[in-house]
């Protein structure tokens, strides 16, 4: 059932990472297509139990029929608020695929794609009322600028957000066809469509406060997870890589580690392993794993005095 959906990255790397225990509590934080979920299911004993949280409606139809399982129709940013209400405190494993699955960018009027020609939507929950086509007609430019700057690490974003800001004067900016025609005088010849991507990007990541809801997340984690318990996170652009990179190794988002009156470092996770990247033959097969970066973390004791 996933594959036409979503094919699911890195997927025994990433279920591997968890260290799964046959009886232990977790959490697909990105159920999607329901590939990661299927393989950590396959892993778990009868007493086992998994999670799944998606805010897109559609992957409601890749649900397994397993009693063990339980998905979540919600942000993932909100983690211990919902698993709390199932009355778990603590879990032995979280794994998250971030970024936009295969199908959102398939669905033309998902607006994800700079293929199609469709209404500016990219919201991962339709729900929401922000949505690109919103988000480009209202923000001020100075707002504009910041969003691709940051986000979409884009060098020309004040003149992209100005030339924005001139043509919605004029009239409503509605499509993604009238947001590409903006945008191409602006792009670096030869890599149109990277700079496209880039753009795309950084509209997606403030539409869904995409790594607010990371940082959320990994704030979460630390007392979520039991000690031994395994983030297992796949990342696809450095924004996020280095956000999940920098909380494993210190437990903050500054990358700077604590240390206590000992000179214990203060870390709330140790790294396992160097970050996975996907084979040449994966990234054959699919295309879209060719930025995925594994990174996993496991939950240890800090340490109160010297060793």
């Amino acid at each position: 059932m996933e594959t036409p959906y979503h094919k699911p990255v890195l997927l025994h790397e990433t279920v591997e990472g968890l260290a799964i225990r046959e009886n232990g509590v977790y959490v697909d934080v990105t159920f999607g297509g329901g590939g990661h979920s299927a393989e950590i299911l396959k892993r778990l004993g009868p007493q086992g139990r998994l999670f799944g949280f998606d805010q897109d409606e559609a992957a409601r139809a890749n649900r397994p029929d397993d009693s063990r399982f339980e998905l979540i129709s919600a942000n993932f940013r909100f983690i211990r608020q919902y698993l709390k209400f199932y009355g778990i405190l603590k879990v032995d494993g979280i794994l998250g695929d971030f970024g936009v699955s295969s199908h959102q960018f398939d669905q033309a009027d998902r607006g994800f794609s700079t293929r199609f020609d469709a209404d500016l939507d990219m919201r991962m929950n339709q729900k929401e009322a922000l949505s690109a086509k919103e988000l480009i007609n209202t923000y001020p430019e100075a707002r504009l600028r910041e969003v691709f700057f940051r986000y979409g690490e884009l060098k020309r974003a004040g003149a992209i957000a100005r030339a924005i800001a001139a043509e919605r004067a004029i009239k409503p900016i509605e499509t993604t066809t009238a947001l590409n025609e903006i945008l191409r005088p602006f792009l670096q010849r030869g890599k149109e469509h990277k700079g496209l991507a880039q753009a795309y990007q950084a509209i997606r990541i403030e539409v869904n406060q995409e790594l607010t809801a990371l940082e959320e997340l990994l704030l979460q984690s630390v007392e979520l997870l039991r000690v031994g318990g395994r983030l297992s996170l796949i990342s696809y652009h450095s924004l996020e890589d280095r956000m999940v990179k920098r909380f494993i190794r210190s437990g903050n988002f500054e990358g700077v580690v604590s240390t206590d009156f000992y000179g214990n470092p203060i870390t709330p996770f140790k790294a396992i392993g160097k970050p996975g990247t996907p084979s040449a033959e994966e990234i054959i097969s699919n295309p879209r794993a060719r930025s995925a970066r594994l990174r996993i973390g496991e939950r240890v004791a800090l340490k109160t005095k010297r060793n």
